[in-house]
């Protein structure tokens, strides 16, 4: 595994964790910063994990409104919390982070949607994340 695919699935217990307990992200954000701190083999998957999650927290109603309009019906209220988080965390990847491809995040947020969600998840988050990927190739030109 990657140090990045581990760096998206501690973002993902974060951010899962601080949505289906109705916690703010910055305190379990703190909480996560002292366990990387205290344990080494943790310290290096970190770094990637907090930039996602400081990501999603200071874009979260942007994503969520751009999640909105690529679910074809499906209110995010009503998601699945974990495939809501695997969402942002998509969408926040294909819209604020140009270091990583459109299709690796498409396909990371499908591969997180496979291992940890239902058998349904990862065709919707696919068609939602490339719906808004395509949609951003087509603004930027």
């Amino acid at each position: 595994m990657s140090a990045r695919t581990k760096s998206r699935k501690r973002a993902l217990d974060i951010l899962f964790g601080a949505d289906l307990r109705e916690l703010p992200i910055a305190g379990l954000l703190d909480e996560e910063a002292a366990r990387a701190e205290a344990n080494p083999k943790r310290e290096s998957s970190w770094p990637y994990a907090r930039d996602i999650v400081e990501g999603v927290d200071s874009h979260l109603e942007d994503l969520d409104a751009t999640i909105r309009a690529h679910a074809d019906g499906w209110p995010l209220e009503r998601m699945p919390a974990l495939d809501r988080t695997i969402a942002r965390i998509g969408a926040w990847e294909i819209l604020y982070n140009d270091e990583v491809p459109d299709g690796v995040a498409i396909a990371e947020a499908v591969e997180q949607a496979s291992l940890f969600s239902t058998e349904d998840s990862a065709g919707f988050l696919n068609g939602v994340l490339g719906a808004i990927a395509r949609e951003k190739a087509d603004q930027a030109g």
